[in-house]
């Protein structure tokens, strides 16, 4: 009889499944493609490789590079989290927001990449941007009331794509060179006179001319 001890049964090695990993290393390497080679060159295989993860996993997760763009930009994602408090200080949360996470993005923010498309793809971009638009009327529409709110929420966005341009594509001029909290307050104001409903007109109904 042997002396040796039995050997101990192999370990079998579970593989183990981190689907909230994945998702978030993709959405990273989402955020760098698109903002280093633009919506158009960007290509789901070339992102699964810098995730690490196969290309079909990609689309399992997100259905499409349309959607997977939408989720990578931090705007429209973040809104309904932002928008609900205060009504009277919603504008300087936006306002604060938008600053802070445009001055820290690098150059790499999908905003950027949306409108560096615009140049080479104007009909990606504006297929992006009406998903965009649908993505936060959606939101806004929780805190917004009143018969011209789409057009309120369109005008804010037009103002902060207009500040993307002027102060992170372009890079000159006044509005480029303001220290960050000023840029804040001046879109506080503006934010603030934007998202007011106007007076709704006066109803005809039940009157007669005199």
């Amino acid at each position: 009889m042997s002396s040796e001890p039995p050997s101990a049964p192999a370990v079998v090695r579970k593989r183990v499944r981190a689907p909230e990993v994945h998702r978030e290393a993709i959405l990273e390497a989402a955020r760098a493609a698109f903002a280093e080679r633009g919506y158009t060159r960007a290509t789901i295989r070339e992102i699964a490789g810098r995730a690490g993860v196969t290309h079909g996993l990609v689309m399992r997760h997100f259905g499409s590079k349309e959607q997977l763009f939408l989720a990578a930009v931090p705007g429209p994602r973040d809104l309904p989290e932002l928008l609900p408090g205060p009504p009277e200080t919603m504008p300087d949360r936006i306002a604060r927001a938008f600053v802070e996470r445009m001055e820290h993005a690098d150059g790499n923010d999908p905003f950027l990449a949306l409108i560096r498309s615009a140049a080479s793809d104007e009909q990606a971009a504006t297929d992006l941007y009406a998903a965009m638009r649908r993505s936060s009327m959606e939101a806004y529409r929780t805190v917004l009331s009143g018969p011209d709110a789409d057009e309120r929420v369109d005008l804010l966005a037009s103002q902060l794509i207009g500040v993307i341009f002027s102060r992170y594509v372009l890079r000159g001029g006044p509005v480029a060179e303001m220290p960050p909290d000023r840029l804040v307050a001046y879109l506080t104001r503006t934010l603030r006179c934007l998202l007011e409903p106007l007076d709704p007109p006066e109803s005809s109904e039940g009157t007669s001319p005199s």
